[in-house]
Order: structure tokens, then sequence, then C-alpha cells
């Protein structure tokens, strides 16, 4: 077994891998499927409650997106709420630093020219002793010494370099900025942010639900919607199917910048294909036959950085794909190809009599609270207009 297996298999929360289910988790399993059970029927008796259902492979940045909309269109997050993502926070940065330690170290010993993934002899001393921080039973919260010395690892040339090959090594996409918060993360008096919260990177489990309208408490001119998220992740997915019925739109995330990458859960296994595949398999389940589908090709942020190095024809869906220039108009060509692709499997994975059901594309960056509030206000207005058959 690899290195950067062993460190996905403790990556906990947010980089966990498949395992079957013992009891416990059967007993959870039964539970959410009677709360699913409950809500749904909840649904059908407040018929002016519009059923969303945000699907999307692990890290598409569903959950980012549920976030944002109870920032946007509800009471947000209180100091409770805020503080209880403390321990989120602090965990995803020993997981990081573990990752890109451990990752160094193994691209040491593959990589033809491996001395600039030589960790300097002090840093390899604490590099070791942040490695054995267990978080089995809980990640310690960051102290002084302990911001100290994971400043000084990620100072690493090594360690820079090792973060630059990201993509390989399952690295979450909220690195960067935490490392770059670290004094602040660690006061004493420290209080999570809503840019921290959205930041933070923790695995949906089960089923979570909010009711909003993206128009505002008086709902003039929209609706109130009833948005469901599930885990992403392929043993999330047998959750799904309790929620299916009665559902007026399905939102579905794709994350367009992971075409380079592999799941978490099968390392043979491209997240774009993936992605594709899923997608494919929503289209065409027949309780969807009259159902809305609005799709999110989100990370564009990263799409953006990414498309200037990374070529999209690595991924075997792209491989046809004949780059144009470098800069601002090369990313417009890529993503247009992206979303061609979505738009005819759309219409091939559809049948006939489903084509004309209503079908919107929208390039998402789930952290940009004012384009996820204008998408979801777009989103409003298209369901609006179909229900009054305008």
């Amino acid at each position: 077994m690899s290195v950067l297996t062993c460190v996905l298999d403790n990556m906990g929360s947010s980089c966990s891998r498949s395992h079957l289910l013992s009891e416990a988790e059967t007993a959870e399993n039964a539970k959410s499927a009677d709360i699913d059970r409950r809500i749904l029927q909840e649904t059908k008796a407040e018929q002016h409650i519009y059923k969303l259902l945000l699907l999307g492979a692990g890290e598409s940045g569903k959950s980012t997106i549920f976030k944002q909309i109870k920032l946007l269109f509800q009471t947000g997050f209180d100091e409770a709420e805020l503080r209880s993502y403390t321990s989120v926070i602090h965990a995803n940065v020993y997981q990081t630093i573990k990752v890109l330690y451990d990752g160094a170290k193994e691209l040491y010993q593959v990589e033809s020219d491996s001395s600039k993934y030589v960790i300097c002899p002090d840093n390899q001393e604490i590099g070791e002793k942040l490695s054995e921080i267990d978080g089995r039973s809980g990640y310690p919260l960051l102290s002084e010494e302990l911001v100290h010395d994971v400043k000084k690892l990620w100072q690493d040339p090594a360690i820079q370099e090792t973060y630059s090959r990201g993509s390989i090594l399952q690295l979450p996409d909220c690195a960067q900025y935490f490392m770059e918060n670290l004094d602040r993360l660690a006061e004493a008096d420290y209080v999570p942010t809503k840019e921290d919260v959205l930041y933070a990177r923790v695995r949906t489990n089960g089923v979570v639900q909010i009711q909003f309208s993206p128009v505002g408490e008086n709902k003039r001119g929209g609706e109130v919607y009833r948005l469901y998220d599930v885990g992403g992740q392929r043993n999330e997915r047998r959750k799904w199917i309790h929620l299916f019925e009665g559902v007026n739109a399905v939102i579905f995330c794709a994350a367009i910048s992971e075409y380079d990458q592999m799941l978490f859960e099968d390392e043979t296994k491209n997240r774009m294909m993936e992605t594709k595949e899923l997608f494919d398999w929503v289209l065409k389940q027949r309780c969807f036959e009259k159902t809305s589908f609005m799709l999110f090709l989100n990370k564009f942020d990263i799409f953006e950085r990414k498309i200037q190095k990374v070529p999209l024809s690595v991924c075997e869906w792209f491989k046809d794909y004949q780059p144009i220039a470098p800069g601002k108009q090369e990313v417009e060509h890529a993503y247009e190809f992206v979303k061609k692709k979505f738009e005819e499997l759309y219409f091939q994975s559809s049948k006939p009599d489903r084509v004309d059901r209503v079908f919107k594309i929208y390039r998402t960056t789930a952290l940009d609270q004012k384009l996820v509030k204008k998408t979801f206000k777009l989103i409003d207005e298209s369901m609006r207009r179909s229900r009054e058959g305008t």
C-alpha cells in the first residue's frame, strides 16, 4: 500500500474511504431513512413548498452551495454554530500538512527529479511529529507552538513543490486558505468567520435540508423551496433514492476543475468520468421524467487557473479537445467545450418525451456569495415561468 493511500485512509471527515457498514452505521442508515420518509410526507402536505434535490459526486462543492444558501437566504450561522466549526477547521489544517509531508516523501521516491522533494532535516523532524498526531479520537486544537511548526513545514521549499502537485495528492481545496490564516486560527478567542465556514471541509453524512426563498421572506414574485443535500461519496448514494419522489428540480453539481483528479474512494477512477456517469444515471431515473434540471458547472475559479497548466485532454471524455491560445480566450474556449459535452450528454440521456423539461446550465463558484445569490434568483425565475407556462 502506498504512502498516499495510507494518508487518504486517515483523512477523516474530509477524505475518508468507503468501509463495510458496521452495525452502528446500519442502524444510523435506518434512522436516516425514517427521517427522510417523514420529511417527504411533510413536503407532500405542504404543496406550496417546492422540493429541490442537490446532487453530485463527492467534493463537487454542493455542500458549500448549501452553506451559502443558509447565509444568503436564512439567518446564517449564530456564534454557537460558528464555534462548532473550530475543530473541523483545525482538523483540516492537520490533514493538509500530513498529506503534504507524506506526499513529499512519496514523490521523492517516484519522481526522476527527486531532489526538489527533499525536506530540510529540521523540518523532517517537525513533519514526523505532526504526522504522529492521531485524529481518530479528535485532533487537538491549534496552539501557538503547533502553528509555529505547521508554518515552518509549510514554508519548506519541498513542501511548496509538493503543494504544486496537489491534484495527484487529493489535497483539499481549502489548503492554501487555512495555511495563510494560521495565526488567526490559533488565537485564544478564535471564532470562525463565515468565510472560514465556507472553506471548511466536512463530509456530508445522511441528509440535511433547508427551507428558503431567494427573494426574501415576503415571497413576492418567487416561491419557497426546501433544498436537500445528501452525501456524494459512493457509499452515501444508497440514501438518495428515499428522496427521489416529488422532486420539482434537481440541482446537479459538477466540479469542472477536477478533470485531472481521481476519486478519494477509488484512485483508479477519474473524477470527471465519475461525474459524467452519475449525471447520466440521474437523468435516466423514471421519477424525474418531468423534473427540471439545473446543472452547476462548479469550481470555475480553480478551473480558470488549472486550464492554463493542465490540458483538458488528460480526461478521457475530453480527449478530442483542441486548445486555441493561452490566456482568457483559452479559458472561455475550454469552458464552452465542457459545457457542450454536458449538453450533449443531457440530450443523449433524455428520452424524446423528456427533452422539453426545463434544463439550465450555470457557471458557478460555490465560494462566491454574489454569484450564488444571482444564480438562485435566476433559478427561481426559471421555475416560476415554468409553473406559469410562460
